[in-house]
C-alpha cells in the first residue's frame, strides 16, 4: 500500500486548501454585515457583536466534541456528514426571521463549518511527513485565510445585491458541491487507527485526553494562549470596523467594507511561508517579526478614519502578523504524536475561538462608549501582553531536532482507559 504520506500530492493539498477555505468562510459571512442582520433581527447596534460571539460559541462547541472525532474515525466519512449538515444550518440561517431562530443558527453555522476547518487541516498534517508538516499546514491555512477575506468581500457584495440572505443561500450551494469533491478526492489515512499494542479509543476516553493535553502539553499551553491574545485583537478590529466604516462622514457599503479584508491577501502567501520556515527551525524568529508587525499595525489603524492609506497599511501589518503566527503556532504544536492531531488541533483552536468570541463583543460594546480609539487602544494593548508573554516563554519551548522540547511524543497524549 502506498506511504499515507506520499499521498499528499499538490493537487490534494490545494483541494484542502480550497475546502479550508469554502469551509471556514461560513463563520466571517456575518462580520461586513452585521449591521444589516442586527437591523434585520431587531438587535440593537451594542448586542450586535453577540451574532459573531454565537457564531464563536458554536466553533468552540465543534472543538470540543467534533474536531476530536477525527482521531477515532474515518475522517473522510465523517467530513463528508458534517458537509450535509453544514447547508441545513446555512439553510437554517436564511430562513431565519427572529432573533432566537438566527442566533441558533449561527451558532450551527459555527460549529459545523470548524469542525470542518479544523478537521481538513488534522488530516493534511497527518498526511505529511515530519518534515514538510509545516509547509502543509501552511498550504491549508492559506485556504483559511483566502476563505475569511473572500467571506467578507463576498458577502459585502452579494448583500448589496440580493440582501444579506442570500450570502448563506448560495453557501449552502457551494458546501454540497464541496462534500461531493472531498468523498471522491481527498485520501484516506489510518492514522485514527491504534497501534497494535494499544487498545481502540472510546469517545469518552478521547474526550479525557484533551484535558490532559491541556494540562500537561508546555507546547500547547504556550502557543494556545499567544493564540488567543492574538485573535482577540484581530476579532476585535474586525468586528468593530463596519460600524465607524458604515456611518457618516464614510458611509461606506457592504461592499467597500467587505472589499477591505482583501488588502490582508498578503497574509495567506505569508502563511505558507511560516510554515516552510518553521520546518527548517525558524519558528521564534517567524514569531518575534509576527508580534512586531501586530505592534505595528496599530499606529496607522487609529488613525484611519483621516487617511484610507493609513487604514490599508494597519490592515496589511494586522493580517500579515496574525495569519504568519497562526501558522507558526499550529506547526509547532502538531509535531506531536500523529495520532493526536485532531485533539492537539482542536485544543489549541479553544484558544481561537475563545479570543475572537471575547475581542468581538469587547470591541463593539468598548466601541459604544469609547470610539474607534478604544478599540485601537484594546488592539494594542493585547498585542503588547501577548509580545511580553512570547518573551518570557521562549526557554521552555525551544525546539530540538525538529520536535519542540515541550510537546515531545510521550504517553501524555493518550490516558489510560
Amino acid at each position: 500500500m502506498k506511504n499515507i504520506h506520499q499521498a499528499l500530492s499538490i493537487s490534494t493539498a490545494r483541494l484542502i486548501a480550497l475546502c479550508c477555505a469554502i469551509s471556514v468562510a461560513n463563520v466571517y459571512y456575518a462580520q461586513p454585515l452585521l449591521d444589516a442582520m442586527a437591523a434585520d433581527s431587531g438587535l440593537s447596534r451594542a448586542a450586535a457583536g453577540g451574532l459573531i460571539t454565537t457564531a464563536q460559541l458554536g466553533s468552540v462547541i465543534a472543538l470540543l466534541v467534533l474536531v476530536p472525532l477525527g482521531d477515532l474515525l474515518n475522517r473522510r466519512r465523517l467530513l463528508l456528514a458534517q458537509s450535509m449538515l453544514l447547508i441545513a444550518a446555512l439553510v437554517g440561517v436564511t430562513m431565519a426571521h427572529s432573533p432566537s431562530a438566527l442566533l441558533i443558527a449561527l451558532t450551527c453555522t459555527g460549529l459545523l463549518g470548524t469542525a470542518m476547518t479544523q478537521g481538513l487541516i488534522a488530516h493534511a498534517a497527518t498526511l505529511a511527513h515530519a518534515t514538510q508538516r509545516g509547509r502543509m499546514v501552511g498550504t491549508a491555512q492559506a485556504g483559511v485565510v483566502i476563505g475569511l477575506l473572500m467571506a467578507r468581500a463576498l458577502a459585502g457584495a452579494l448583500s448589496d445585491i440580493a440582501g444579506w440572505r442570500a450570502v448563506y443561500a448560495a453557501s449552502a450551494l457551494v458546501c454540497g458541491l464541496m462534500g461531493l469533491w472531498l468523498w471522491w478526492r481527498l485520501p484516506e489515512t489510518d492514522a485514527a487507527r491504534p497501534a497494535p499494542e494499544q487498545p481502540r479509543w472510546t469517545y469518552p476516553e478521547l474526550l479525557r485526553s484533551m484535558a490532559c493535553l491541556l494540562m500537561h502539553d508546555r507546547t500547547l499551553q504556550v502557543r494556545g494562549t499567544i493564540g488567543l491574545l492574538m485573535f482577540f485583537t484581530f476579532a476585535a478590529f474586525w468586528s468593530a470596523i463596519a460600524l465607524p466604516l458604515g456611518q457618516p462622514p464614510h458611509a461606506w457599503s457592504h461592499t467597500a467594507i467587505g472589499a477591505l479584508g482583501l488588502v490582508g491577501v498578503a497574509g495567506a502567501l505569508a502563511a505558507g511561508r511560516a510554515g516552510a520556515w518553521t520546518d527548517r527551525q525558524h519558528g521564534q524568529r517567524v514569531t518575534g517579526a509576527a508580534l512586531l508587525c501586530l505592534m505595528l499595525s496599530w499606529g496607522p489603524l487609529v488613525m484611519m478614519e483621516h487617511s484610507l492609506a493609513a487604514l490599508l497599511i494597519g490592515v496589511l501589518l494586522l493580517d500579515l502578523g496574525v495569519q504568519a503566527l497562526h501558522v507558526v503556532n499550529q506547526s509547532l504544536i502538531l509535531q506531536g504524536d500523529p495520532q493526536a492531531q485532531g485533539r492537539l488541533i482542536a485544543c489549541y483552536m479553544l484558544f481561537y475561538a475563545a479570543g475572537s468570541g471575547l475581542g468581538a463583543i469587547t470591541a463593539t460594546w468598548l466601541y459604544d462608549l469609547h470610539g474607534w480609539a478604544g478599540v485601537c487602544a484594546l488592539g494594542l494593548g493585547g498585542n503588547a501582553v501577548a509580545s511580553v508573554f512570547w518573551w518570557f516563554t521562549r526557554p521552555s519551548i525551544a525546539v530540538h531536532n525538529g520536535q519542540p522540547s515541550g510537546n515531545p511524543d510521550t504517553p501524555s497524549h493518550r490516558i489510560a482507559p
